[in-house]
This record gives structure tokens, sequence and C-alpha cells, in this order.
């Protein structure tokens, strides 16, 4: 299949170019301008922007979590992706307790494979750290899978203890494998979230509360002090505190390897979202939303590289028959949010017609530098010999976000009836148009999974 994109200004991490692009099978052939090539398919992109495919490099497609399911499946959650303008993920597979990471990333391979729309790697949630677990490591990194998860929050669950965070931090600092962390003080949340339920406060808005972003910035300065000594770098997930960017700040000013991203959630939602009686549930995930004066802080380090992603921790819980399991109590309630389908729309109405970012930058930060910080060299690019993973973007076009038309398959969603102004137009996945508008082209098991690299801005 060749497919020719005429007269599209493309706009790429570090430049922003007018010309056409020729697709020929999974990988863009050429760039120039007036191309003269036969082809399947001629698209006029005129007015529009070419850009890279997103890279979503945290979600949570059917994951476990408080006796229930994360709601997207693999094929679900990918196509609704793709409608978003989103051509790869990178999921979460999680260790058993008492088992071994194999049995977790076969388990997800069996989720995925054959089911995702779009291309897809891993992950791995670290929930019982041991010394077959650290050998494991190993084989798992030259087998392509490069990244680990670690928590500070969630005892009993997924909490390791700073010994065993050190320890995969060491192993990683010989492997070439970087250690992603959940950085919440859990064990003190845990205290503070059983006195506000012992006083009666069990809404959902005391999930928020409990969990103040001072433990945020103390673990993350903790997890980032451990990594440091380990000689290892060190991958914050879902920033949502001025305390923890502080910390991240610090230690990149100190010439440390600390990287960090924070969703979109924490941009454009806040705390006054968890108060309205159990309405609030829609909204809890942890971290939690803050209050709202943490918002401008957090674009602030996304214009300097503080922060050098914009994930979404995708992870869609039904606010009937799931997020009603902490009805009672507000420790009960699925933490999670849907948002796979919406970071680029929102990043872009928020960041680049909101006038904080370039359209450079937005590029850099849903796409190119998740490609650079985990190993995925092919992508998040549009040239020459790169994958074509591609989105014909109208930056003009406004459309209102709603969970009657978004097609994760949760039943709201947090940013119902926003106006954004920026959508996708046409989206191929390895030079395959899988949207097309509103019509999707795609099917389950167009995705591939992806072995990545050691990401060689890390060490």
């Amino acid at each position: 299949m060749r497919t020719l994109i005429k007269g599209a200004t493309i706009v790429n991490a570090d430049a922003t170019t007018r010309a056409d692009v020729l697709v020929d099978g999974e990988r863009i052939a050429l760039i120039g301008e007036n191309l003269d090539a036969t082809a399947d398919r001629t698209v006029d992109a005129s007015g529009k922007w070419l850009i890279p495919g997103a890279i979503d490099v945290h979600t949570h497609m059917e994951l476990p979590f408080g006796g229930t399911f994360a709601k997207d499946t693999f094929e679900t959650g990918t196509r609704a992706a793709a409608f978003g303008g989103t051509t790869t993920i990178i999921d979460f597979a999680v260790q058993p307790r008492g088992g071994s990471l194999r049995q977790g990333l076969d388990a997800w391979h069996e989720k995925a494979d054959g089911k995702a729309c779009i291309d897809y790697g891993f992950h791995l949630i670290i929930s019982d750290v041991r010394d077959d677990v650290l050998s494991e490591m190993d084989q798992l990194v030259d087998e392509g899978v490069t990244t680990f998860k670690l928590f500070t929050a969630y005892p009993g669950v997924f909490f390791s203890d700073d010994g065993a965070v050190f320890r995969a931090m060491q192993q990683t600092a010989k492997n070439g494998g970087l250690i992603m962390m959940h950085a919440e003080n859990g064990l003190a949340i845990d205290v503070v979230a059983g006195q506000n339920f012992a006083a009666g406060n069990t809404d959902p808005y005391f999930h928020g509360t409990s969990r103040s972003p001072v433990f945020e910035g103390e673990a993350t300065n903790r997890v980032i002090r451990l990594a440091e000594v380990a000689g290892a770098p060190v991958y914050i997930v879902h920033l949502s505190a001025a305390e923890a960017l502080d910390e991240v700040r610090r230690a990149r000013d100190e010439g440390l390897p600390a990287f960090a991203e924070t969703c979109p959630q924490y941009l454009f939602l806040s705390l006054d979202d968890m108060g309205n009686g159990f309405e609030g549930s829609k909204f809890v995930c942890s971290p939690p939303l803050r209050p709202a004066d943490h918002q401008e802080e957090l674009w602030r380090g996304l214009v300097h590289d503080d922060l050098q992603v914009v994930s979404t921790d995708h992870c869609p819980f039904d606010f009937h028959g799931q997020k009603e399991l902490g009805k009672d109590d507000f420790r009960k309630i699925p933490n999670g949010l849907p948002g796979v389908e919406n970071r680029v729309d929102l990043l872009h109405d928020g960041g680049v017609v909101g006038g904080r970012i370039t359209p450079n930058r937005w590029v850099e930060l849903i796409s190119t530098a998740p490609a650079k910080l985990f190993g995925l060299p092919q992508k998040g690019v549009v040239a020459v010999g790169a994958d074509a993973d591609l989105v014909v973007y109208d930056p003009k076009r406004t459309h209102t976000i709603s969970a009657s038309t978004h097609h994760m398959a949760v039943d709201y969603s947090c940013y119902e009836g926003r106006s954004v102004t920026g959508a996708a137009d046409l989206v191929l996945s390895r030079g395959k148009i899988v949207v097309d508008g509103e019509e999707w082209l795609g099917q389950a098991g167009d995705g591939r999974f992806l072995r990545r690299q050691r990401s060689p801005f890390l060490h």
C-alpha cells in the first residue's frame, strides 16, 4: 500500500516544514516538495499538520484492581487511542506476588497479542523483589522489556520498601534498564485515610485530602536519592504536585538522570472536581487531583523540560457498578481515570491554542520524547525510514468531549462537555490507514509487540 500525503505542514519536535510525504508499505519512503509518485491513495493535507503518531507510555488495559478490572480491553482501548491520534501504547504487565516476572509478562501477552489494534510494548510492575526476580530483570531487558515499575504506595498490594527499590535500581544500573516509580508515601497515606474514615469522612473528596502533596514530594525526593546512590536513572510516573516537581527540578539541576511525566488530569482537573458527593468518585485516581494552583506549576515544568512526557495513566472504571464499590468508603473506590483518547487534543488545546507551548514542544511531549526515553527509535518522528505512524491533524477543528461520542469502553468522561480545538482527521499505523474521520478501518490484531532498546538518553 502506497499513500501520498500532499501539501502538509510537517510538525516534528525540532522543526516545522512544508512538504509531501510518500508512505510505502510500513515506512516513510520519501519526503519532498511536489513529489510526483504513484500511490494507491493520495491525501490532500493542505491546511493541516502532519505529526508523528502519538505514544502513550502509561496505560492500564484490563488491569485488576480492587476486586474488578479496568474496563478497556486491549482491543477497545487501542482503538480509542487511535481515534485520539495515538499509535503506540506501553502498558503495564503485573508480576503476581510470589510469582515470576515471566508469569506477569505471559499473562499480558495473552491479553494483548492478536487483539491490540496499534503497536504496543510492556513495562513490568515488580510487586515482589527477590534474588531470582533481579536476575529475571536482566533477561527481560535483553528481550526488549526494558522498564520496571515499583511503588512506594499501596501497602499490601504493590508496595516495595526502600531496600527493595534500591536493589532493583542497582540492577538497572548494571543492565541498562529503567526504574519507573509511583512516588507517594503509602504507609503515611493509609494512616490519614484510616483516620478520615473513622471520623465519618467517607466521600471521594477525602481520597484527595488523605494523600497530601507533601507525601508525594517526600517520596519523590526519597526515590531520586536512592537512584543517585545506586547510580541509576529514575522516571517518576504521573507526577501531580508542585512539591514533587520541585524535587525533580532540583535533581535535574544537579545533573542527575531524573525524568518525569505528568498527565492531562493534573493539568485540567482539580481537587474541586472530587467534591460533588459520590459523583466525585469519577475523578478518583492516585496520586489524586490537586488544588488548582498546582496546574500552572506543572505547565511551567512542561515548558522548561523539568517534565519530559505527558502520558495518561489510562485506567477506566465505570461509574455504575465499578466506582460504586466504594459508595460507603472512599478507600474502596477503584483508582483510575479514562483518558487515552483525549490526551493529544487536550494538550493541543490547553498547550498550543492556550499559548503555553509551541506545536513542536507539543509533538515532543506526546511522541518524540517518549520514543527516545523508552527505546523506540523507529517511532516519534516524521522522517524517511521511520515507521509510518502518522496523523493528519486539523489544528482548527473544534469538538466537544463526551461519553456519548468517545470510543473508550467506559460510561463517563472526566472532561464531559469540554470543547477543545484540534482533532485527528486521518491516522496511519505502520502505513495502514486505521482512522479516517469517524470511520474505523483498523482491526484487532493490527498492533505488533515492540521489543524496545535500552535508551541511550538515560545512561
